[in-house]
């Protein structure tokens, strides 16, 4: 199977705090996203695509306030969104939290990560509007909302209807103009170095230095204002 880094996750308190993150961090304003109804989210995006990442882009996701409740009250929002550590650490400034890999096999990735004894959730099928069409994708998202490994270990997406001939035709990077901001790479430290490396191994992801040590996502990016380093230190 083909597994790529796909985007990179930063969740912000609110929207607007994430929007002016990005402005004083990056250099750059982020483009529009959109809303997620099922988990009650909201992003903005942008490109951050280099050749040896061709897919990637980044996004900045919040809670929307203005979201209808789910109908089932205890379901879990995605990338531990409703977990209190985590809306602890943005609430005095938006995080890397988390990466996406993009597969082009998401049920042959899941079996693969069972074969480790890791449970990365269903895939869960998911869409939204844009302005070139709407996006469909599938998404693995466990029942507790849990990323898993501090948030090293990435969700899984693949993207348009699971028979489309084209599946990355409708990709976000598609209708994203370049931004001024490019992925230089990720690196990741973990207590658990071994087994995670065993997971990348087991979905075909390579290009991720891994190490022992603190939990940490290393993202670096060449920005307007020069090469900047975000960390998820350990959340």
């Amino acid at each position: 199977m083909k597994t790529q880094i796909d985007h990179l996750v930063v969740v912000a308190q609110t929207l607007e705090q994430g929007v002016q993150w990005c402005e004083a961090t990056l250099g750059i304003t982020p483009g529009p996203g959109g809303e997620h109804a099922q988990y009650g989210t909201h992003n903005r995006l942008f490109k951050i695509a280099t050749p040896s990442h061709p897919l990637a882009y980044f996004e900045i996701i919040a809670i929307n306030p203005d979201a209808k409740k789910p109908a089932n009250a205890l379901a879990k929002r995605w990338f531990d969104m409703d977990d209190a550590a985590l809306q602890a650490a943005v609430a005095t400034a938006p995080r890397l939290v988390h990466f996406v890999a993009n597969t082009d096999d998401i049920q042959a990735a899941r079996i693969a990560l069972k074969a480790q004894g890791i449970d990365r959730g269903p895939a869960v099928h998911a869409s939204r509007h844009s302005r070139r069409g709407v996006l469909q994708w599938q998404i693995t998202v466990r029942e507790d909302g849990q990323r898993l490994f501090n948030g090293a270990l990435p969700s899984l997406i693949q993207w348009g209807k699971p028979d489309a001939a084209e599946p990355l035709r409708l990709h976000p990077r598609n209708s994203l103009p370049r931004s001024g901001v490019t992925l230089q790479g990720i690196t990741v430290t973990h207590p658990t170095a071994a087994k995670l490396q065993a997971a990348y191994d087991a979905i075909g992801l390579g290009g991720i230095p891994l190490a022992e040590g603190p939990a940490n996502i290393t993202a670096t990016l060449q920005t307007p204002k020069g090469l900047v380093e975000l960390h998820s230190h350990g959340i």
